[in-house]
């Protein structure tokens, strides 16, 4: 019989530390400490927004965004190297951007009226 008290008390055992609540739960990658900032992409009006290259890791990449943005598409590329990041080439042409609720955003064919 003690085998078996030892058994039960081995499976006890087991059970409550099954239950016990894990730790923080942690990404497998932290973000970098030194990420880049977002783009201003705020605005009023349609005149508030710009069609800039804001790049990614394959380099051009036309994006929408505040006309005061400044967007340094060379710090990406840098990023991305340094991550060993790749992204796929081609990106949409941009024919207007407008202020959708707030915030630049491409649309298609030019804009008739100011906004």
């Amino acid at each position: 019989m003690p085998l078996r008290a030892a058994l039960v008390a081995l499976c006890l055992a087991l059970a409550t530390v099954a239950c016990a609540p894990a730790g923080p739960a942690t990404s497998a990658r932290p973000p970098a400490p030194d990420a880049l900032p977002q783009l201003d992409r705020s605005c009023r009006v349609a005149a508030d927004c710009e069609v800039k290259n804001v790049g990614n890791c394959c380099g051009y990449q036309p994006a929408c965004v505040n006309r005061g943005a400044t967007p340094d598409p060379d710090a990406v590329r840098a990023e991305c190297a340094r991550r060993g990041m790749a992204s796929v080439c081609g990106w949409r042409e941009i024919q207007a951007c407008d202020c959708v609720q707030g915030r630049c955003e491409s649309v298609p064919g030019p804009i008739g009226r100011e906004r």
